[in-house]
């Protein structure tokens, strides 16, 4: 039988640091995000106490600065996610103050985190300095003035495209896609925009997801013609103050993570240094597991990063990858939770569940297409509410992996206080596999399902694309 056994150790994985005076077993992330991809913050709102019953203990909203609201061959701001209206408009920034057409008021923010702290629910808001509008003149004029004049807001080559992303100094300084690259080094830029932080810290924001993180240079890269340092991270992590400004609340009571995609060249341990990162390359992995309907059609017990795992945020897909070439699209949703399950149970990184639109297909990647409205349900399926939870009961418990021989189910043993069983097949699955769990029967808390265990061994019938959560009484 295949498995493999992660060392509870801490010095194997690097994480002394981390464990301070705990003992080394305690290392472990417990915490799961929503990203409540383009629901409205009052849809949110609305929403919170289902978001806490199944088990999330943070809200990834959209980008809440304002935003456009047209853009050529749409005029008008309609509110579709694609057609009248572009659910990207709200990563073309006019202004970084609290609101936009898509998503609400400040006023609906800050009724959004009220809500949330209610139900032991903390907000992060998706932030992007790094660009602008692709149409420039539709900056404000409010942001213009605070940066000294408009020329002052975008770096030397912000307008020249990029054309290798592995070249770091076109990477940081260039033009990506059209959106023209912010000096985010200018001291008059960074207190403008960390006025914008503070605000919506004072709303209730409690975390940050930094938008094309790796495009903000650090102190490492190559200067632009306009910056005398690369400080950015500095200030926006509150290490370092500007222009006698600082982030108004310390950086350990929050939750901050960058999209550094991973490519060549990238470099991953110095934004480590910063923030916690997106474990892109192994969502890429996860899904050719579900798309193979195989457990070792890749690596899926190495976290394909360089960086400490405690400090990943995983995830199945994203919303780039399900909008952008619609690359994850083709998942059904049982796939999708297939492999949450899977992320939920293990012991590192921080999984982020991303809501699919309402009524959404493979076919019909838009679903009902409206701005605003909820995601589907699948967010709280009782497989992923059940992985949720089991996830916070298995505090401090290490893991093992184990794959049935034929690699059709996979099982997540957390100590030998549970596991959770995966089948990433469109059949029933009659399995024998090694276990960490002790003698007895389990039955799974979803659907009651029995298996058992006897020697080391754990034996059961499972059903098509259905995960299942043991626990030792």
């Amino acid at each position: 039988m295949k498995h493999l056994f992660l060392t509870s150790l801490a010095v194997a994985l690097g994480l002394a640091g981390y464990a301070g005076d705990k003992p080394a077993e305690t290392i472990t992330n417990d915490d799961v995000i929503l990203h409540a991809w383009c629901w409205s913050f009052n849809t949110i709102k609305d929403n919170m106490k289902q978001i806490a019953d199944a088990g999330f203990r943070y809200v990834q909203t959209s980008p809440a600065q304002h935003c456009i609201t047209e853009a050529r061959g749409d005029k008008g701001g309609g509110n579709q996610l694609y057609g009248h209206g572009r659910w990207y408009y709200q990563y073309q920034p006019t202004d970084w103050k609290i609101g936009n057409y898509q998503m609400g008021t400040r006023e609906d923010f800050m009724e959004m985190c009220n809500e949330a702290e209610k139900y032991g629910v903390k907000v992060i808001v998706d932030v992007l300095p790094n660009h602008t509008a692709m149409d420039d003149t539709r900056v404000s004029d409010d942001l213009d003035a605070a940066v000294g004049g408009h020329e002052n807001l975008y770096h030397a080559s912000g307008f020249d495209e990029i054309k290798d992303y592995n070249d770091r100094r076109q990477c940081t300084t260039g033009q990506m896609g059209g959106l023209p690259d912010v000096n985010t080094e200018n001291p008059d830029f960074q207190y403008y925009y960390m006025m914008y932080v503070n605000d919506l810290l004072s709303c209730g924001a409690r975390g940050f997801r930094y938008d094309t993180a790796k495009h903000i240079g650090l102190p490492s890269d190559p200067l632009d013609e306009k910056s005398k340092q690369n400080d950015f991270w500095e200030v926006a992590t509150g290490r370092k103050s500007v222009k006698g400004l600082s982030m108004a609340l310390p950086m350990d009571s929050l939750f901050i993570y960058g999209e550094v995609l991973q490519d060549k060249n990238v470099k991953e341990e110095e934004y480590g240094q910063y923030i916690n990162l997106t474990a892109s390359s192994y969502g890429h992995v996860l899904r050719n597991v579900l798309n193979a309907g195989d457990w070792s059609a890749d690596n899926v017990m190495q976290w394909a990063h360089p960086v400490d795992p405690y400090k990943l945020v995983t995830w199945v897909e994203s919303h780039d990858t399900y909008c952008n070439a619609h690359e994850s699209a083709s998942l059904t949703n049982d796939q999708i939770r297939m492999g949450w399950v899977f992320l939920a149970a293990r012991q590192y990184g921080t999984p982020l569940f991303y809501s699919r639109p309402n009524n959404s297909t493979p076919d019909n990647v838009w679903g009902d297409n409206v701005v605003g409205a909820r995601g589907n349900d699948a967010f709280f399926h009782p497989e992923v509410v059940a992985a949720n939870k089991f996830r916070r009961q298995m505090h401090g418990q290490p893991e093992t992996l184990y794959f049935s021989a034929d690699s059709k189910v996979a099982q997540v043993c957390r100590g030998k206080k549970g596991a959770a069983i995966v089948n990433v097949t469109g059949e029933n699955v009659e399995f024998a596999m090694e276990t960490s769990l002790p003698n007895g029967k389990y039955k799974d808390v979803v659907y009651g399902t029995q298996f058992v265990v006897k020697k080391g061994m754990i034996t059961g019938t499972v059903k098509p694309y259905t995960s299942y959560i043991l626990v030792k009484k």
